[in-house]
């Protein structure tokens, strides 16, 4: 069946089918450009032909978009034409509209004109018409048909060439059909916004870091264009704090450029004829000079009195002679298991370079006093036989005379560490369990979770122990301890919100910053005034930058590059939601409608889950964003389920020796809560996925429960014993998720949680996906899955993603992916099988 297509502002909605009489046909008409022909020097062209000169004229490049905003909207006429008055001499005309289909459709598309023409999709050409007819009545016409993928928007170029020799006035028809399609809902207009798909993830303008002067007087802000695949752009700002006025632009070269920690002068790292040197720029003057060259390869540290440059530097332990391996201990498997980190100083006055740890084991550098007279740095060791199977020793040092003092001796448990402005205490991280669980707060549980991180001081006098978190609920993921108010800045995992707060030691109180965004990026204080700067981002904004005064706690916008790209684009509503489980534990959770939402309508929901232990924040610019689901026109539901930290150590305790046990029924319950709750669920259509835990996790689900009508696994684990014996991180993980549990002490644990021993339970059509070169979590976990469903005839597709890892890191594939999962939900939560046929055609064996 064909209809005219449809343009009005209003972005009309069309039921293939149904007639709307009333409805004219609009374009948008760009500023026609008047055009010359090419000046032949020879009869023939490269080609050896004759050139003709409307395909010269043709040739022209012209703007296919709108960009100065001085597009005008024309209209057809009742018979579905637009008529345009001729201008002087030889003009090509612009016309531009969107489509967008709610559903996976193959549309034909059909142009009409008397005049020489071409239709562009997306700046691609499509179709072109190179004969000329001289009257309306027998135009010619242009036809070819789109693949419209669901919620997509297709921007529509008509490129027409009206010479000053043809004897019709410029005018142009258009219409669509898609022959047997009853259901797809298109709309059309030249001011149809797009939806938030995952190219908008990845694609556009955004704010990649801020850095404050150690004298707050300057502001260094990075931005990253993301054009295409090939082409980005990436820049730094030199900005004043107080004026706000733009000193200087730094192009790509300058991408490391950063601070001094007490000068405030600017320095970036560049090649030289030696190796790398060191190139200082005084910010007031812009002049350069260069501090130090031959230094080492690789990234450094400060020192804070600017006389010394500290790197870490790799060293590989020899090994055996390949082909042939002898492991030393359970991580050999991994490429960088045999590389060992020692601690150099680079002495910037005399450019020698000194070695200051050296042995088997590997160091870390943690952090370096003010006066630069001490190091802090840890020494860690692979245990296979005692839990959780490494440790770690933190010491001190003083640099000039090599003395060593030991702060923590084999803690298994430590992360990193920090000192205090008078580096008479350390700050240090850890997981609850760390100095002998003197920051335990777990309840009843036996082991806490030690992805929980946890703050403690150190006295460095004593070695007494203050456990600062411990009944702080966020868990701690960065810290600045700041030289000019004394206190301490940790950003933080709260809830499904990654705040800044502030620690006063002396008064052991604890304050949330007043911010501008739910999801804090990154944070950075000056050491000598109250200025500091941050980047963030929400459930409905993209990357954005702020400058906080910090006595004041205002915030002031600097940056938000992405919030042009929102305007054009429809996005979906989100709200904080939270029901009570049956054991009276309040579970946290938020959803997304989907733009235009109609509440008297049923939707389709997806729910969606933490992978390992830490909490979905309310982040947009992420492969498993809840807009990207709720924009093909569902309902998303994210929950955080126990055993999430940042909700005290209690509830993320829950996590431990456990896998899933009360983390499935805090999702089934909450999902029947909320589809009880909300009348516009399709209860009836109801889709579930996760990656990693999260793909465990879905798995799992189906094995517990069948309210679910499809489900989505990435990268999951089926069995978890041979993903503690297989993965890279099978073992490390598992010394947190089954602390002190083997397969010999605890297996039922390590049977009857995964989904391969229950696989006769599923019902629920499932779709696993996994990178082939997965080192976390080995493909076999999803082959296992998948054979074992097959073998039981049960609903199961198995995408393998070739080459890739844990993480789908490839562009291309990383949009095929994704559309594998929505077209899986298509095909079962709105029961629309074309777009998931259309990827993988139906191979028939007879």
């Amino acid at each position: 069946m064909r209809k005219q297509i449809f343009c009005t502002l209003a972005a009309c909605v069309l039921l293939v089918g149904t007639a709307k009489s009333d409805d004219m046909t609009k374009f948008k008409m760009l500023t026609p450009v008047k055009v010359r022909s090419a000046l032949l020097v020879d009869t023939i062209d490269t080609k050896g032909a004759k050139p003709a000169k409307h395909k010269l004229l043709m040739n022209t490049l012209v703007p296919l978009v709108d960009k100065s905003g001085t597009a005008t909207l024309v209209e057809a006429d009742t018979a579905g034409c637009i008529t345009l008055e001729r201008q002087e001499g030889d003009n090509i005309y612009v016309f531009t509209t969107n489509l967008r289909a709610d559903r996976f459709a193959n549309a034909k598309l059909n142009f009409r004109s008397p005049s020489r023409f071409e239709v562009w999709v997306d700046g691609v050409m499509k179709k072109e018409k190179t004969e000329l007819q001289d009257s309306v009545s027998v135009a010619g016409n242009c036809e070819f048909t789109l693949r419209m993928e669901p919620q997509t928007l297709y921007k529509i170029a008509v490129k027409m060439l009206v010479q000053a020799t043809d004897s019709c006035a410029p005018s142009l028809s258009a219409s669509w059909s898609t022959d047997g399609d009853s259901i797809t809902e298109i709309l059309c207009s030249p001011d149809l916004k797009s939806r938030y798909l995952l190219p908008n993830t990845i694609y556009g303008s955004r704010v990649q870091r801020v850095r404050v002067s150690p004298d707050g007087k300057y502001l260094l802000t990075t931005y990253n264009d993301y054009y295409s695949r090939e082409r980005s752009n990436t820049y730094t700002v030199l900005s004043e704090v107080k004026s706000g006025k733009t000193v200087a632009t730094f192009p790509q070269g300058y991408k490391q450029i950063d601070w001094t920690p007490a000068t405030s002068r600017l320095y970036y790292k560049a090649t030289s004829d030696t190796g790398e040197k060191i190139i200082l720029i005084d910010p007031a003057t812009m002049q350069e000079s260069v501090l130090a060259d031959n230094v080492p390869d690789g990234g450094f540290r400060w020192s804070p009195d600017e006389k010394s440059l500290y790197f870490n530097i790799s060293e590989q332990i020899e090994g055996d002679k390949a082909p042939v391996h002898r492991l030393l201990d359970i991580g050999d498997r991994a490429s960088s298991s045999r590389n060992r980190n020692f601690i150099w100083r680079y002495d910037i006055a005399t450019g020698v370079r000194e070695r200051l740890t050296a042995g088997l084991r590997s160091t870390h550098l943690c952090d370096i006093s003010n006066d630069g007279s001490l190091i802090l740095f840890t020494a860690t060791e692979a245990v296979d036989n005692q839990w959780p199977f490494h440790k770690s020793s933190l010491y001190c040092m003083n640099v000039a005379t090599m003395a060593v003092d030991t702060l923590v001796i084999e803690d298994c448990f430590i992360n990193s560490a920090h000192f205090s402005p008078d580096a008479s205490r350390v700050l240090v991280l850890g997981g609850p369990e760390a100095f002998g669980g003197i920051g335990k707060n777990c309840g009843e549980h036996t082991i806490a979770n030690n992805y929980d991180i946890q703050a403690f001081l150190l006295s460095r006098a004593d070695l007494t122990v203050e456990p600062v978190t411990k009944d702080f609920d966020p868990s701690v993921s960065f810290v600045q301890w700041n030289n000019s108010d004394g206190c301490i800045y940790f950003l933080a995992d709260d809830r499904d919100r990654k705040p800044v707060y502030r620690y006063n030691p002396a008064k052991k109180v604890f304050d949330k910053l007043p911010l501008q965004c739910d999801c804090v990026r990154a944070f950075s204080i000056s050491k000598k005034s109250s200025v500091a700067a941050y980047t963030g981002n929400g459930a409905s904004s993209g990357v954005a930058a702020w400058l906080l005064d910090v006595r004041k706690g205002k915030s002031e916008l600097i940056a938000d590059p992405y919030a042009t790209e929102l305007e054009n684009i429809e996005i979906g509503a989100v709200s904080d939601w939270a029901f009570t489980a049956s054991d009276g534990t309040e579970i946290d959770a938020y959803y997304c409608l989907p733009p235009a939402f109609d509440e008297t309508k049923k939707y389709p929901l997806i729910v969606y889950y933490y992978g390992g232990t830490t909490p979905t924040v309310q982040s947009m610019d992420n492969s498993y964003s809840a807009q990207l689901f709720s924009s093909r026109g569902y309902v998303t539901l994210v929950l955080n389920p126990s055993g999430a930290i940042g909700y005290g150590q209690e509830f993320s305790a829950r996590h431990v020796n456990a896998w899933g046990k009360r983390t499935a029924d805090d999702i089934i319950e909450g999902t029947k809560t909320f589809c009880a709750e909300f009348p516009f669920v399709d209860a009836g259509h109801i889709g579930c996925l996760g990656a990693s835990y999260g793909g465990f996790m879905t798995q799992y689900l189906q094995t517990q429960t069948d309210i679910f009508a499809a489900a989505a696994s990435h990268a999951g684990i089926s069995d978890v014993t041979s993903y503690w014996g297989e993965g890279y991180w099978g073992v490390g993980y598992n010394s947190v998720a089954a602390a002190q549990s083997y397969p010999w002490n605890n297996p039922e644990l390590f049977t009857q949680q995964g989904s391969l021993f229950n696989a006769d339970k599923i019902n629920t059509p499932l779709l696993l996906l996994h990178g082939t070169a997965d080192t976390n979590v080995p493909v076999g976990e999803s082959i296992q899955l998948y054979n074992a469903l097959r073998i039981l005839g049960k609903t199961v597709e198995f995408i393998r993603v070739d080459g890739e890892n844990h993480y789908i890191s490839d562009i291309p594939k990383r949009i095929l992916w994704h559309n594998s999962i929505m077209a899986w939900f298509e095909r079962w939560l709105k029961d629309d099988a074309r777009w998931w046929n259309d990827i993988y055609p139906e191979r028939v064996i007879k």
